[in-house]
């Protein structure tokens, strides 16, 4: 095990990353998508993003755009290379407002965090298409861990911090049973050439109905490359 420093909060992190990476000349077969905050208070990053949508959102579609060739290269017939990126079930109550996609005329963390989900849906799906559309051997793949105990319900509410505390142990999932389904998605044979599923309990599972809709898939798609400064060689494809 190796690892590298990648703040998912910061294009330049994320760039140096990469640069560090592929300069290893490794292959990659896997990445998992994972980083996250969720209902934290109204704040930027150093790029000047609203958090959630910079960091759960942009910063996986910048590092999966700049590896994207080396997982290419690393993808086989008989082995593609996986993309698994984790959103939540909060993503059905999401809205994509693509023309305040930072929040800025009405901010609230709940609102914030799901549409940060529901974005990363809609990036797994057009991102499933163009991979197919170019006969690329890799695949992506988007997970709901559902209800897990972590640190990340931090920023809640304190009754709620009090609820989870007291009933944490029987509603909640461990971490390692929260991982279980972006394990699955990362190495079961079953899903071996399988993309643009919604996976939960390791099952194929129906999204929210908005992220199927591929004029907002790629509207969002396009959006995000200006948001993080990589061309949209996508636009052309349909």
């Amino acid at each position: 095990v190796e690892f590298l420093y990648c703040d998912l909060a910061s294009m330049k992190s994320i760039r140096r990353f990469v640069q560090q990476f592929r300069a290893k000349n490794c292959p990659l077969h896997v990445l998992v998508n994972n980083a996250g905050v969720m209902l934290v208070p109204e704040r930027k990053t150093e790029d000047g993003f609203e958090e959630h949508f910079g960091l759960n959102y942009l910063g996986h579609f910048l590092l999966t755009n700049l590896l994207l060739d080396t997982l290419k290269q690393s993808g086989t017939h008989s082995h593609s290379a996986r993309i698994i990126t984790v959103s939540s079930a909060t993503h059905y109550v999401g809205k994509l407002h693509l023309n305040d996609l930072q929040s800025r005329c009405s901010y609230s963390p709940h609102g914030a965090y799901a549409q940060s989900k529901l974005a990363l849906v809609l990036f797994t799906y057009r991102l499933q298409h163009l991979l197919t559309a170019n006969g690329s051997h890799v695949t992506a793949n988007v997970v709901d861990p559902g209800v897990v105990n972590t640190e990340l319900y931090q920023h809640v509410f304190w009754v709620v911090k009090v609820v989870k505390w007291m009933t944490a142990w029987l509603f909640f999932k461990s971490p390692e049973e929260g991982a279980s389904t972006t394990i699955y998605a990362a190495v079961s044979p079953e899903m071996e050439g399988a993309g643009g599923c919604y996976l939960y309990n390791e099952e194929r599972t129906k999204s929210a109905d908005v992220a199927y809709d591929e004029e907002l898939q790629r509207r969002l798609w396009t959006e995000s490359c200006k948001m993080v400064g990589i061309s949209d060689e996508a636009s052309r494809l349909p």
